[in-house]
């Protein structure tokens, strides 16, 4: 406890230094903080440029934690002005290699003799980032795998600058008035997460064999195999990938490689990540994909995913569905459902807006479309009135932002709502397969059911007083017999109305099973069913017309 509260303590004297020579003194002040006497006397006080220009440089100074999270923040315009924006953009990771003896970790770390398992180890990092190092090696059985090592200390060394993000935000809501309006605490919350989640390397293990599982017959894709003998915490052994650049398009021709293949099934692999399984790589920079010689596209470096839930899918795949049809009302409607929270001044305004949107995507001959513009065209909509999306959302962005751009240096053409049409076409027909109605009738009737349990207690007492002859009107009602007609009739429609309903679901029921008599493919229980309802529709539709 005494040694994490020093390290705290050194951390915010290294804050308090940093924000001092980029000129944020009132900030320090607010903090209740000095900056020390000597710790700027080798530092000159550097005031030049914007405020936004000073915090991308106080971020890139305090370390690979900060620069995490401008980079994070990079692309959440709902909550960040557009100037602040494009300085986070330019954030880069500057990454010190440091010393490792691999050797030793592996011996340490799984109890082995290196020997006995590995033939070879390059001990000059192969790659490396704010949280591990990756190096290439060769076991003993000659297969060619990576190691990919957790630098020491660097969850410690989070967890302290996370300490000291929280109580910058704390600061900002607290003496901020633009910082105040700002759902920050829950945006910094899910940067924990995210980022305590990419420092586990059992997460990202975790991760690949989820992919492995959901793309195991898929012909267009490769997952790289990993040594779970050699994998925990601190060190993750997979598959080295022999593979080619995805953005390299002389070495594709060279291999007789078509780019123009290949952008179109990383852009379907990637569609298919998010609206098949909900789980997808959430950042598909040029980096992180490669080919195979047999042309299998191949994602790497698993350690960020975005996960959608089977409810938020449900409605991001009718949010599709109504995006493809232009249909502005039906988008506002999934949006609000989609939202965490949403404080929307004028509806009007707001289906007007993304109306617009619309029109500009139908109004563009579809080639010429940047998805980008489009994407921050519906994060302006959504500042502006004032939904919060789930963080799911705004990972969806990044990665078909990336994913885009990295088919398109190989593939001006590439034509990113043509191969949203077969998903759309997908998506439609299973919301009218016998399964998908017969499930969702039997929702409906279990949501019926639970509403009538949940009737209120004053409502039963009405009911009682009813049955008890107690339950009296004073009031005087005109043209009764009419009154008792269109109760009957609307009770009889009602009837007739249960009977369709369930007929339909013991129809479908009968439709997708294989039993009974058939007319060729057909169950001849279904037709009757169906041509029953259809009976049942016409004479509803009459009494209606009649009445």
């Amino acid at each position: 406890m005494f040694d994490k509260q020093q390290r705290k303590l050194k951390r915010s004297a290294r804050l308090i230094s940093v924000l001092s020579k980029y000129g944020f003194k009132d900030m320090i002040a607010r903090m209740g903080k000095k900056p020390e006497e000597n710790a700027l006397q080798n530092d000159e006080i550097i005031s030049k440029g914007t405020v936004y220009e000073r915090i991308r440089m106080v971020l890139e100074e305090l370390g690979p934690t900060f620069v995490k999270l401008g980079q994070t923040f990079s692309n959440r315009e709902d909550l960040l002005p557009p100037e602040l924006i494009q300085e986070l953009q330019k954030l880069q990771d500057r990454v010190e290699v440091i010393d490792m003896n691999v050797e030793e970790i592996l011996e340490n770390e799984f109890n082995i003799s290196v020997k006995d398992h590995f033939s070879e180890i390059i001990t000059i990092p192969l790659a490396t980032a704010s949280i591990a190092q990756v190096y290439k090696a060769t076991l003993s059985s000659g297969e060619k795998v990576i190691l990919k090592i957790k630098k020491p200390d660097v969850l410690s060394i989070i967890e302290d600058d996370l300490l000291l993000i929280k109580d910058l935000v704390k600061l900002i809501s607290t003496y901020s008035e633009i910082g105040s309006k700002l759902n920050l605490k829950q945006a910094i919350a899910t940067f924990e997460k995210s980022l305590l989640e990419e420092v586990s390397l059992v997460n990202e293990r975790n991760n690949i064999h989820q992919f492995a599982l959901n793309f195991k017959n898929h012909k267009e894709t490769y997952v790289p195999i990993i040594y779970d003998e050699f994998s925990n915490n601190n060190v993750l052994c997979m598959e080295f990938i022999d593979g080619i650049k995805v953005t390299d398009k002389e070495e594709l021709l060279k291999h007789q490689i078509d780019p123009v293949t290949v952008s179109e099934v990383g852009l379907r692999l990637f569609v298919s990540q998010i609206l098949d399984y909900g789980f997808f790589h959430a950042d598909p920079h040029a980096g992180n994909i490669l080919v195979k010689k047999d042309g299998k596209v191949v994602f790497i470096d698993f350690g960020a995913i975005g996960k959608i839930q089977p409810n938020d899918k449900e409605i991001l795949e009718s949010l599709i569905v109504a995006f493809v049809a232009k249909n502005s009302n039906k988008i506002v409607r999934y949006l609000k459902k989609m939202a965490v929270s949403y404080e929307i001044p004028d509806e009007r305004r707001f289906e007007k807006d993304v109306e617009e949107v619309l029109n500009f995507v139908h109004s563009t001959s579809l080639k010429n479309i940047d998805p980008n513009t489009i994407m921050n065209k519906m994060k302006d909509v959504l500042k502006e009135n004032r939904l919060y999306m789930p963080d799911y959302f705004y990972l969806l962005f990044k990665g078909i932002g990336l994913i885009e751009g990295v088919g398109r240096t190989i593939n001006p053409d590439l034509d990113l709502v043509k191969s949203l049409h077969p998903y759309t076409k997908k998506i439609l027909a299973r919301k009218v397969s016998p399964k998908k109605l017969l499930k969702t009738g039997i929702e409906k009737m279990i949501t019926f059911t639970d509403n009538i349990d949940e009737i209120p207690k004053e409502m039963r007492s009405v009911l009682q007083k009813l049955d008890d002859n107690k339950f009296t009107i004073s009031s005087e009602i005109k043209n009764i017999e009419k009154t008792n007609q269109l109760i009957k009739s609307s009770i009889i429609n009602l009837i007739l109305a249960m009977v369709l309903g369930a007929n339909i679901i013991a129809t479908a029921i009968v439709f997708v099973s294989e039993t009974g008599p058939r007319m060729g493919n057909m169950s001849l229980v279904a037709i009757v069913g169906f041509m029953f309802s259809m009976l049942l529709v016409t004479i509803i539709l009459l009494r209606i017309m009649r009445k």
